[in-house]
């Protein structure tokens, strides 16, 4: 790095709603801030989040209510204080996001709650009926293409690290590559930001869009910041998925206004494995759906929304949810008197990079806000709509810090040193694979083995079927070749701390070890060797 003062206050990387949020709230603070993409500004998983956002503003509901909700969805795993912090402002960044042209559906002046799985009150915000994420993004997206410079097309390649006084690396920036036109450069900065979002391609069946591919927790990685809770992948229990069509979610909102699951008999059977019904947990609700399927013989089970029809009526069931109606109707499907196939999909990624509750990681100078963090809100199990929430949260405190430094502290459990993945060297197989032939061959084999139900000998098969891939793998500046290294790293750490976590908890369900054990109430944490 030269002497010279750097291009930037900031630079984020990615633009779904955490990234964008950070970025227009750094801009009104004075900051300079560089926004990189690798797609364009519009295409990111929160265009896709249907459900809402979690908030404790309704009558006789409170910050303590919806704490307890989150400590109990996360299955022992939750940090508490992480937790009472998203809880308590969810009030404040409501408001922020209304300020920044966000439009909540509501009725007579009054915001319209809806209610969802494992939340003991309405809480969940909507805008555009099931089009809360769109929304969000759009109205995001257009103040953020009015005040600041972005750049689309753009890989971060590396995290650039240069050493402080006291000969610990801190991030500088990163080593940028535009895909389109060729160009690679280092562009410098007194912080890093990282906001790409999840890694649900790692699986074959998943809601999230193609960019989501875990780039941000492999940079984070790689570039010596400390990774966590893994293990703990979201499936969602009801998605469609049919044949030569995309996977599309059906949100959990159906069930909050009384949708139904009923198995291949036409039993309802969610009271056979909670008393909360369609409304338990995700984890739960999606276990149970594979288990009806399998003993029915079937790859589904129905969602049954009909009788809402005859208790107010069609139109109102349009109006609530109309891209699922839309979505429904292109494949055949009038939710208003049909069921609606429906099964688990890869969802959400609770783990991620570590961080205190101002976004810093364990890197100096390197921020990760939404999905790419891990900030401990979520434990083994996110509660519904509460990943819309944390972004924000999040990521106005970690600006908040960039502007006012606090003294904090980033560490690992005391008890445990990181692990780490082995280093293996890409173009060492006598067979270079393409980048689709390695993408295809992980989201098959990880869905196969490391989804809702796991056992030891296919995750052990996995592992080493995941380091033969990594071997035949190329490593260039293509996104493709890019976006498989990275789905190759976080795969890798995902079933590492899933054969280290000999019990099921959340999330993570291991039929070899089918309960919990208090002894792992606690993380596995990685960190490059």
């Amino acid at each position: 790095m030269s002497n010279a003062p750097p291009d930037y206050d900031l630079i984020i990387v990615g633009s779904g709603i955490a990234g964008l949020y950070a970025a227009i709230k750094a801009r009104e603070v004075g900051l300079s801030v560089l926004l990189v993409t690798k797609s364009s500004i519009e295409e990111a998983s929160t265009r896709y989040a249907q459900g809402g956002i979690a908030a404790a503003v309704g009558v006789g509901d409170s910050p303590e209510k919806h704490l307890d909700d989150t400590l109990k969805a996360g299955a022992g795993l939750v940090d508490e204080a992480a937790a009472r912090i998203l809880c308590s402002e969810a009030a404040s960044r409501i408001a922020d996001l209304a300020r920044f042209g966000v439009q909540f559906d509501s009725i007579d002046g009054q915001v319209n709650l809806g209610h969802e799985g494992a939340h003991s009150q309405p809480r969940i915000l909507h805008a555009r009926g099931d089009g809360t994420g769109l929304e969000i993004e759009t109205s995001l997206s257009r103040l953020a293409q009015e005040k600041l410079e972005i750049r689309e097309n753009t890989i971060p390649k590396k995290i650039l690290l240069e050493p402080d006084s006291t000969g610990n690396k801190l991030a500088v920036g990163i080593e940028s590559h535009n895909t389109l036109t060729g160009i690679t450069e280092s562009i410098y900065s007194r912080h890093v930001m990282l906001a790409t979002g999840g890694a649900g391609q790692i699986y074959k069946v998943t809601t999230n869009p193609q960019v989501s591919t875990g780039d941000g927790v492999a940079l984070g990685y790689n570039a010596g910041a400390v990774v966590t809770d893994m293990e703990f992948v979201q499936f969602h229990p009801t998605a469609l998925v049919l044949p030569d069509r995309p996977v599309f979610l059906i949100s959990e909102a159906l069930r909050g206004d009384g949708a139904q699951l009923l198995n291949n008999l036409g039993e309802r059977f969610m009271s056979r494995y909670d008393k909360l019904l369609e409304l338990a947990p995700r984890d739960i609700v999606a276990r149970a759906i594979v288990e009806e399927s399998i003993n029915t013989d079937k790859d589904h089970v129905w969602l049954d929304i009909t009788t809402k029809t005859t208790e107010k009526s069609k139109e109102w069931l349009f109006a609530r949810f109309p891209q699922i109606s839309s979505v429904c109707k292109t494949a055949g499907i009038d939710i208003s008197k049909d069921l609606i196939p429906v099964s688990p999909a890869a969802h959400y990624l609770m783990g991620g990079l570590v961080t205190n509750t101002y976004g810093e990681t364990s890197v100096p100078g390197l921020f990760a806000i939404g999905e790419t963090a891990c900030t401990g809100v979520h434990g083994a199990n996110r509660l519904a709509s509460n990943s819309l929430l944390e972004t924000v949260i999040f990521s106005h405190r970690a600006i908040d810090q960039i502007i006012s430094p606090k003294t904090t502290e980033i560490g690992t459990d005391p008890v445990q040193t990181p692990y780490s993945i082995p280093f293996i060297s890409s173009n060492q197989a006598e067979t270079i694979l393409t980048a689709s032939e390695i993408k295809k061959e992980i989201q098959n084999i990880m869905w196969a083995h490391a989804g809702v139900i796991r056992r030891r000998d296919g995750l052990e098969f996995t592992r080493l079927k995941l380091e033969q891939l990594a071997r035949n793998g190329s490593n260039t500046v293509e996104i493709s070749d890019y976006e498989t290294q990275s789905l190759l790293t976080v795969s890798r750490l995902m079933i590492d701390a899933a054969l280290r976590r000999t019990e099921s908890r959340g999330s993570h369900f291991r039929e070899d070890f089918a309960t919990s054990d208090d002894k792992w109430k606690t993380h596995i944490h990685y960190q490059i060797a």
